[in-house]
Parts: C-alpha cells; sequence; structure tokens
C-alpha cells in the first residue's frame, strides 16, 4: 500500500511488515517474498499513515454516560481511524482527582484505543483552586484545561501556566469570555438577526486568545489553543507565532467546511461552541490549516442525546466528529487540492503527538505499530444512526464524503476492519 508519512516522505507502494507490535520492515512492494499470519492487501489504493490521534474529545465517562461512555466513544474512534484520544475532564465527577483518573484509565484497558485523560487546571472546574499537577501526573494525565469555559481569574490561569514549566503538563484553553458570550447560542451576526437569538460575539473568542499567549509569554510557558474558530484568532497566534511565543493550536474539521448559514434550518445539531462563524472565518481557518499556523486537526467530539438536542434555543452546545473527521479533512482540504496527504496527517497525527509530548511515530524498523489505514476515494455518506458513537448529533449528517478509514491498528493489533 502506499504511505503517508510527513517525517520520511515516503513515495510509492510498500510492504509493511509487523512484529511483536512494531514496524519490522518497510520494503518496496513486490521486492522480496513476505509471509504473515495477517494479511492486509491494500493493492496500491489504500494509504496508511501513523494512527490518527484526536486531542480534544468528550467520553462523558463518568457521570454522563446516557450520551456516551469510554467503551462507546472508544469505539467511535476506531471507526474513524483514531488509534488515541485526549478525554477532558468535564465529567461528573470532574476528572480532578486520582480516583477519578484511574476509573478512566482501567476502564479504558483492552479497548485498543490509547486513552490519555486531560485534569482539570481548577478544582471542579470552579475557578478557584488549582488542582494537585503533580498527583494528577503521576497516575497518569498528559494535559489539563477547564475545557467548557475559560479560566476566568486571569491571575490563577498564570499560575498554571507558570507550574506548567516544571511540571510538563500541556495547558489547554477554552477562549471564550463568558461576560462577552452572556447567553449567546449561535455566532452573532447576520443569521442571529435574522433568526431572532441571542448572539456569540467573536470577541469572546479573540481577547481569551490574546489574554492565553500575553500570560504565556509572559512566564515562558506553552499554551495551547482549542478550536480556533475565528479570523481574529488566528491573526493573534500567527502573530504570537512569529514573535517566538511558545503557543500552538487546533480546530475542528466544521470550522473549516461550514459556516453559520447551517443554523438557518433551526436545528440544534449544528449547535457547538464556539459556534460556526462567517464565510471570512471560515477561509481564515482553512489558509491556517493549509499554511500550519492551525498545528492540529480534533473533533471536540462532544455527544449529547437526542432528547438533549430536541430544542434548537434550549439544547446544549456540541457535535460528535470521531468517525467523521478524517473523511472531513479529506474532502475538505484533500480532494479540493488545498492540502497534500502528508500535510493532512501531519495535522492529525504527528503535530498532535508532539504538542502532547507523545512518541514519535513513523514507518521505520521498531517504530511502535499504530497504523491508520484509510482510502482516500472511498465515497460514503454520513447516516448517524450508523454511527458507533451512542449519541447521533453529528454536523455531517447527510454530507456525502470522499475517503474513509478502512483499518486501525494499535500496538501491531487490528482494533477495527471495515
Amino acid at each position: 500500500m502506499r504511505i503517508a508519512d510527513p517525517l520520511l516522505h515516503l513515495g510509492g507502494v510498500y510492504d509493511i511488515l509487523i512484529q511483536d507490535g512494531r514496524i519490522q520492515s518497510v520494503l518496496q512492494a513486490g521486492g522480496s517474498e513476505i509471509s504473515a499470519d495477517k494479511v492486509i492487501d491494500g493493492e496500491g489504493r489504500l494509504v496508511a499513515c501513523a494512527g490518527l490521534v484526536d486531542m480534544h474529545v468528550h467520553l462523558r465517562d463518568p457521570g454522563l454516560t446516557y450520551k456516551e461512555d469510554i467503551i462507546t466513544g472508544t469505539n467511535a474512534a476506531k471507526a474513524g481511524g483514531v488509534t488515541a484520544v485526549c478525554c477532558m475532564p468535564n465529567t461528573k465527577p470532574v476528572t480532578d482527582s486520582r480516583e477519578t483518573v484511574e476509573y478512566i484509565l482501567q476502564k479504558a484497558k483492552g479497548t485498543g484505543v490509547k486513552v490519555y485523560p486531560v485534569a482539570a487546571i481548577t478544582k471542579g472546574l470552579s475557578g478557584k483552586e488549582l488542582c494537585d499537577y503533580d498527583d494528577l501526573k503521576k497516575c497518569g494525565v498528559i494535559a489539563i484545561s477547564d475545557d467548557g469555559r475559560p479560566v476566568e481569574n486571569a491571575e490563577l490561569m498564570r499560575q498554571a501556566l507558570e507550574k506548567s514549566v516544571d511540571n510538563g503538563l500541556c495547558v489547554i484553553s477554552h477562549c471564550e469570555d463568558l461576560n462577552i458570550i452572556n447567553g449567546g447560542i449561535i455566532n452573532k451576526g447576520k443569521v442571529s438577526q435574522q433568526l431572532g437569538v441571542k448572539g456569540m460575539d467573536r470577541a469572546s473568542e479573540d481577547y481569551i486568545t490574546a489574554r492565553e499567549i500575553a500570560l504565556a509569554a509572559a512566564c515562558g510557558a506553552h499554551i495551547h489553543i482549542a478550536h480556533v474558530s475565528t479570523k481574529g484568532s488566528v491573526n493573534i497566534i500567527r502573530a504570537a507565532k512569529k514573535d517566538g511565543v511558545n503557543v500552538t493550536c487546533e480546530t475542528c474539521p466544521h470550522y473549516f467546511a461550514y459556516t453559520e448559514e447551517k443554523l438557518l434550518k433551526r436545528d440544534a445539531d449544528y449547535r457547538m461552541s464556539p459556534p460556526l462563524r462567517e464565510e471570512a472565518d471560515r477561509a481564515a481557518v482553512e489558509q491556517a490549516v493549509a499554511d500550519g499556523t492551525i498545528d492540529c486537526i480534533v473533533t471536540d467530539h462532544a455527544p449529547h442525546s437526542k432528547e438533549d438536542k430536541a430544542d434548537f434555543l434550549t439544547a446544549p452546545n456540541g457535535v460528535v466528529g470521531l468517525e467523521t473527521s478524517l473523511a472531513a479533512a479529506l474532502t475538505f482540504l484533500y480532494h479540493t487540492g488545498k492540502m497534500p496527504l502528508e500535510d493532512i496527517v501531519m495535522r492529525m497525527s504527528v503535530k498532535p503527538r508532539e504538542v502532547l509530548g507523545l512518541e514519535r511515530i513513523c514507518f521505520e524498523s521498531g517504530a511502535t505499530a499504530d497504523i491508520t489505514v484509510f482510502d482516500p476515494d472511498e465515497e460514503w455518506t454520513v447516516e448517524p444512526e450508523k454511527l458507533h458513537s451512542k449519541s447521533k448529533n453529528s454536523v455531517f449528517k447527510g454530507e456525502h464524503f470522499k475517503g474513509r478509514a478502512k483499518v486501525t491498528i494499535t500496538d501491531g493489533s487490528i482494533i477495527f476492519e471495515r
């Protein structure tokens, strides 16, 4: 099969031999006779890349398992070609203690997907007191975030960033000023006016993005900006990178695929936080993904039940995305000629690993065999009822995609095969 590896830039068609959980060899196809217990015949049509990493998902477990749980969430990940996920801390109880972290890790055993817990920055997500990061890191936490809300107290956020310089935990910020949002449910603009609903001003995101970058720069820390959705945030982050600030960021496929026009349907499955924005924002996000200003493509996979999403005005924000992220990137970026396959793999596999400090994976002898195999040309239509997630609130429902995950491998074992 073909290989998309932005680290080694391999061209042509290869045979990949996996043994004892690691890549044994990568040879030009047909160059030698290979025997194996299990053969995946790519016929030069399928593409292999280092396993996808989604560093921003909500598994809703513990406490909200009617929406999703660790088993169903990781099943969705496998089906989307995702070999590793970072699960956010807004669970019940909040992921701010050793007990909750250990529960998540124990339940994730045997799923085949590598689950990395993200702990809260502040106890109970209250924004009042920092968590015990040293203890949380010892039991398996890889990053910290008060995702779903910002840390409103700037000095407390500065202290968390300062501590991260020593403890090495990635600090992820949900950049939305809640006072500016003030009850808004979609982007503040022509669509919110047309629908007669309260909007979420883009200043809410731009302001906290700028604040976090200033705080990180002041203490020499790394800050990761979650789900970038505005042209303003893109410009702020691009300028900060040029100035040498240690800032990375992510976005989700819906922000480079869709605009607020989707909300004219008054369907809560198109509501998420931050919201779909205007065309200028969509284009800016798309360009930033293409030129590398935006480091990672994630999903912010946020399951909600059908009952939760029934009322457009009162429904919670959030959409599922683990099974559609690769397909969306291929459809909207690769097949439109805006990004080559290697750059998409960079945003969905290589960069998330770098940001989180995970093992570097590429197609060389001895590397861990975490591999995603996909067909870049398979056409399919998203039918929410067929998704593996417990919830079906897909922003891409009914979308006709080109490209699909076929085989998901972790530590040399096939955990999903379509």
